[in-house]
């Protein structure tokens, strides 16, 4: 990593609040580059805590990646990609992380399986969640400080399309309920008065009275946020068995992430990247407007 330093000709600035404020750096990430034993200015080694930085001097370090997960070339659709970020369009069914009964086959896999295909030495640092059977955009950050700015400054907005039985009243609206753990499972989720806070908002997009296509913004990201807000209202997604979804037309929840808006966090371009619903629940629509 090399960064060059952008301050007024007689500014001075220490690298630790210089690389926190311009690239939004941790006070973790910090620490492992402090510890490094790779920070250096204009190609000379340099303590980095001791350090000030001046206008036009050139900070590089090099963050050792260990992570477990085994690089596979495995399929990967990639809608959008620069310097700093990769989206992807997951697939239902994949994982998005390894788990320890299941190893392989994961978004993570296929990501490092592209970066080592590429000889570049990087790290997974996916900067949002999709369930399993959630197909859709999946924005990844290629680098952990990047991927430490996005959650900061809380400018990516999520949204998703969905089926559900029935047509929902009103027709557009926000839900704001809390959600729990639904205990003792570890997996369920529902609202409960104790519940971390949780906003979605809602709008149909089509209806015929006995299923309706959803577009769904996420104000938060609790888990089965979408999913667990619409069974509360009684509208589980279809095929969502878990929460009581019809799964007669689909055997996966029909969820699909849709569209992210966000700021580039380098350039601070302003990103709309979409895609399409996916076959099963386009053939879902399909049938429904036409029967």
């Amino acid at each position: 990593m090399e960064i060059t330093v952008d301050l007024h000709a007689d500014e001075t600035c220490p690298a630790k609040a210089y690389l926190m404020r311009t690239r939004g750096i941790s006070s973790g990430l910090w620490k492992r580059i402090k510890h490094s034993g790779t920070f250096a200015v204009n190609g000379v080694p340099a303590i980095a805590a001791r350090t000030m930085l001046r206008a036009g001097d050139i900070v590089s370090y090099e963050l050792p990646i260990v992570s477990s997960v085994t690089p596979e070339q495995l399929p990967l659709s990639i809608v959008y990609e620069d310097n700093d970020l990769l989206v992807i369009d997951k697939p239902a069914g994949q994982l998005v992380h390894p788990t320890t009964k299941e190893a392989h086959g994961t978004v993570a896999n296929a990501v490092l399986g592209l970066y080592t295909a590429r000889g570049i030495s990087l790290d997974f640092h996916p900067c949002h969640r999709l369930d399993r059977n959630t197909s859709g955009l999946l924005l990844i950050a290629k680098r952990p400080e990047v991927q430490h700015q996005i959650a900061r400054t809380h400018t990516l907005e999520r949204t998703y399309l969905a089926l559900i039985e029935g047509a929902i009243t009103p027709t557009s609206g926000t839900i704001d309920a809390p959600i729990a753990r639904a205990l003792p499972s570890i997996i369920l989720r529902h609202v409960a008065p104790d519940g971390k806070p949780a906003r979605t908002h809602y709008e149909t997009v089509w209806t015929n009275g006995e299923h309706t296509l959803l577009r769904l913004r996420l104000e938060t990201g609790r888990t089965h946020q979408i999913r667990v807000h619409l069974a509360h209202l009684g509208y589980p997604l279809l095929g969502d068995d878990l929460y009581g979804g019809n799964t007669q037309r689909i055997t996966r929840h029909a969820l699909h992430s849709t569209q992210l808006t966000l700021s580039q966090p380098c350039t601070h371009e302003v990103l709309t990247i979409t895609a399409p619903l996916p076959e099963d629940m386009t053939e879902i629509v399909h049938h429904i407007s036409i029967s």
